[in-house]
C-alpha cells in the first residue's frame, strides 16, 4: 500500500503534523518558561529547593508536559519524513533520525528532574544535589538541541528544494538550526557567553511557529507554490 498516495492524505497528515508541532511549542514554553522559570531561582539553591518543595505538584506537571511533548515530537518526526520523502528520501530520513535522537535525549533528560524531586525530599542535605540535577537537565536540553539544530537545517533545505511553500520558511528553519547549534556549542565551549546569546532564540520560535501555522492552515501539497 502506498503511504500518503493522494493529496487528500497528505493534507490530513500535514495538518496533524501542524497540530503536533503546535502542541510541542506550547508544552515546551509552558514547562520551561512558566513552570521552571517560576520555581528555579538562578544562583540560589536554597530558594530553588524551597520553591519546588512548596509547589511540587506544579513541578510534576511540568515533567508530565515535557513527556507529552516528547511523545508528540516522535510522532511529528515520522509525519515530516513521510511528507518530505518525495523531495529527497535520504535527507528526509536523516532529518527524522536527528529529530528522534533529540527526542530520546530530552526524554531521558527528564530523569534529572525526577532526581531533583528525590533530592529535595531528602531535606537540606539534598539541596546541592537538586541544584546539580537541574544543571544537568539544562545541559541535557542544550545537548538535545545540537541534534535538533541539524534536523532544522535538513528540514529547511528540503522545504527549499520542494517549492511547496514560500522560501522564507525554508530559510527560517535553517536559521533556526544555526541558532540552536550556536547556542548549544556556546554552552559547551564558552558558557559565560550563553546568557548574552539568549535573545537569538527568538529566531527559532518565530520560524517554527510560522511553519507550524502554515501546516495547520495550508497543509503541504505536492504541487509547487506559485
Amino acid at each position: 500500500m502506498t503511504v500518503l498516495a493522494s493529496d487528500f492524505d497528505r493534507m490530513k497528515a500535514a495538518r496533524l503534523a501542524g497540530l503536533l508541532y503546535l502542541a510541542i511549542i506550547m508544552l515546551g514554553i509552558w514547562s520551561e518558561m512558566v513552570v521552571r522559570a517560576a520555581l528555579v531561582a538562578p544562583g540560589d539553591a536554597a530558594a530553588t529547593a524551597a520553591g519546588i518543595a512548596a509547589h511540587e505538584g506544579l513541578f510534576r506537571l511540568g515533567i508530565a508536559a515535557d513527556s507529552v511533548m516528547a511523545l508528540c515530537d516522535a510522532a511529528l518526526a515520522v509525519l515530516l519524513f513521510l511528507l518530505l520523502r518525495p523531495v529527497n528520501a535520504t535527507v528526509a530520513l536523516m532529518a527524522m533520525a536527528f529529530r528522534l535522537i533529540q527526542t530520546a535525549i530530552l526524554g531521558v533528560n527528564l530523569l534529572n528532574l525526577q532526581a531533583t524531586l528525590l533530592a529535595i525530599g531528602d531535606g537540606g542535605n539534598g539541596t546541592e544535589t537538586a541544584r546539580r540535577s537541574l544543571e544537568l537537565h539544562s545541559f541535557g536540553y542544550d545537548l538535545g538541541l545540537v541534534f535538533f539544530g541539524v534536523n532544522c537545517l535538513l528540514t529547511g533545505w528540503l522545504l527549499l528544494r520542494s517549492g511547496w511553500l514560500h522560501g522564507v520558511f525554508g530559510y527560517g528553519l535553517m536559521a533556526a538550526g544555526g541558532v540552536y547549534l550556536a547556542g548549544s556549542y556556546l554552552r559547551i565551549l564558552a558558557p559565560a557567553l550563553s546568557s548574552g546569546f539568549a535573545p537569538a532564540y527568538a529566531v527559532p520560535l518565530a520560524a517554527e511557529l510560522g511553519f507550524c501555522l502554515w501546516l495547520l492552515v495550508k497543509g503541504l501539497p505536492t504541487r509547487r507554490a506559485a
